[in-house]
């Protein structure tokens, strides 16, 4: 099974940030504040026109693990591998997706909300999968329903994490990951990096605390 080990990608865990990158400026303002607050990784979510622009950007600084995120087809997924992305999430199980990202070695999550999900993504050689979305889902009550059926299995809640709730979901044995998509939030950006720095320094000690 895959451990999200792929070759151009370290293993991920813990808090991984998420955003939805406006424009260059945004792109350095996100980086410099990750780096500055010792959280070097980030999820861009191809959810406008610059989310390619931005992972080819912040790949080229070469101090942060830049990832594509809301990745929908097997064209998003090697634009993105293209232009530097080190690994792949995607808000549902595409089974095209996941097969194209395993053929080419890079980490791939694809989100999950059901049981049949959990069997498919198994089936397809993964051992940790997105939970999406997690608080419409069930949160930690779904994951703990999950867990003792699918031993071996790896969530990443996403959607609905929060900094009130991020070091319960980090306790959860069940739970190798949470997406934090408040560190990179439009107003965090438009404070500038300090207060992505900020944000993800904050996230980092909920994570040492939780390990």
């Amino acid at each position: 099974m895959s451990d999200l080990t792929g070759t151009r990608s370290p293993l991920l865990g813990g808090v991984v940030p998420l955003a939805t990158v406006q424009d260059a400026s945004a792109a350095d303002t996100i980086a410099d504040g990750l780096v500055a607050g010792g959280l070097p990784v980030l999820e861009v979510a191809l959810r406008n026109d610059y989310g390619l622009a931005a992972i080819e950007r912040i790949a080229a600084r070469g101090d942060v693990v830049v990832g594509a995120g809301t990745v929908l087809s097997v064209e998003q997924l090697r634009r993105s591998l293209d232009l530097g992305a080190s690994f792949v999430v995607a808000p549902g199980l595409d089974e095209e997706v996941v097969e194209a990202a395993l053929a080419a070695g890079v980490p791939v999550l694809p989100g999950i909300m059901t049981p049949s999900d959990v069997q498919r993504g198994i089936r397809l050689g993964l051992d940790r999968l997105k939970l999406f979305p997690a608080g419409v889902a069930g949160g930690l009550a779904l994951i703990g329903a999950l867990a003792p059926v699918f031993p071996g299995i790896g969530f990443m809640p996403s959607g609905g994490v929060n900094p009130a709730n991020l070091a319960e979901y980090l306790a959860h044995p069940a739970v190798f990951a949470a997406s934090g998509s408040w560190i990179a939030s439009g107003e965090r950006v438009a404070a500038g990096a300090g207060a992505v720095e900020a944000a993800a320094r904050e996230a980092v000690a909920v994570q040492e605390a939780a390990a």
